[in-house]
């Protein structure tokens, strides 16, 4: 009976196995032995480290492009961040229709696809979008938002709060699990709101703030599609973001090898980051059962 519900169990994770192995584990493992190769799709050969050994010295696109996304990334992170927890903070402050405000800011996050977001945002900001039609009415001339270098960059940063719904739930859960007793007694002994945030709300927080801030420097560090779909990565490469160049290198070039070194250093990145991340939330993280 053990074994026959044992190779049952089996049967149900089957499915999940194989797309991991097939979808996963073999990708993954592939491409780092491409990247060890001289491969177009055509012929392969091996090159050892010299891919490697080319992007650090010879590729003027690799650190544009990986400068550009880390600025990305750390502008768009803590941005994303901010907004989802005062939202988060004023919805927990809501006595009703709480269910109703939650719907609407977590809507974008399930039903709007990142490929529908982009196309919107081109829609507003193109130079006769819908921003510039709303300013125009009021008397203001509007800039050329997705044409100028100097702003291209920094108003695809605020694409990503429009979905600011998963951190943003998380958030919520967190404040409603912050001790009301510990907060009662602060306002008693005469304590501020921002003292209050400061040195109680934000604290017991804190590992909410430390899992988002690695979720979402993952996901962000690796975005493509508005650098795709809004600019292909113009004006004048201002956008052209590592994944884009990773695309180009691989799709465009066909040069495979090249392109999973690329991939391998970009994986290698986010390691780091997540590593940094956890050395330094032991300084700043609180969790309820340390001493």
């Amino acid at each position: 009976m053990y074994k026959k519900d044992k190779y049952l169990g089996y049967c149900f994770i089957a499915p999940w196995l194989l797309g991991f192995l097939v979808l996963t584990l073999y990708p993954f493992v592939v491409s780092f032995v491409y990247s060890f190769t001289d491969y177009d799709m055509f012929k392969m050969q091996f090159a050892g480290l010299q891919n490697y050994i080319d992007i650090f010295t010879k590729d003027k696109i690799f650190m544009g492009s990986l400068g550009k996304t880390l600025l990305y990334t750390a502008v768009s992170v803590p941005l994303k961040l901010l907004v989802a927890l005062l939202v988060a903070m004023m919805l927990n402050k809501l006595k009703r229709g709480r269910a109703v405000y939650y719907t609407i800011f977590y809507l974008p996050s399930i039903l709007g696809s990142s490929v529908a977001l982009a196309v919107l945002w081109k829609y507003v900001f193109k130079k006769d979008g819908l921003l510039n039609l709303l300013l125009g009415a009021v008397g203001i001339s509007g800039a050329n938002w997705l044409g100028d270098p100097n702003l291209v960059l920094y108003v695809m940063m605020l694409l990503p709060l429009w979905q600011m719904g998963a951190p943003m739930v998380l958030f919520l859960a967190a404040l409603k699990n912050v001790p009301v007793d510990l907060t009662e007694a602060a306002r008693i002994d005469g304590a501020r709101p921002f003292q209050v945030f400061k040195s109680i709300t934000l604290p017991m927080i804190s590992p909410i703030i430390f899992f988002n801030a690695i979720m979402q420097t993952i996901e962000i560090i690796q975005i493509f599609t508005p650098a795709y779909l809004i600019t292909k990565g113009g004006p004048v490469k201002q956008t052209y973001l590592y994944s884009l160049y990773l695309y180009d290198t691989a799709f465009r070039d066909l040069r495979i090898g090249y392109a999973s070194a690329l991939s391998w250093i970009l994986f290698a990145v986010i390691i780091t980051f997540t590593l940094v991340f956890f050395a330094l939330s032991k300084k700043w993280v609180y969790y309820g059962d340390e001493k």
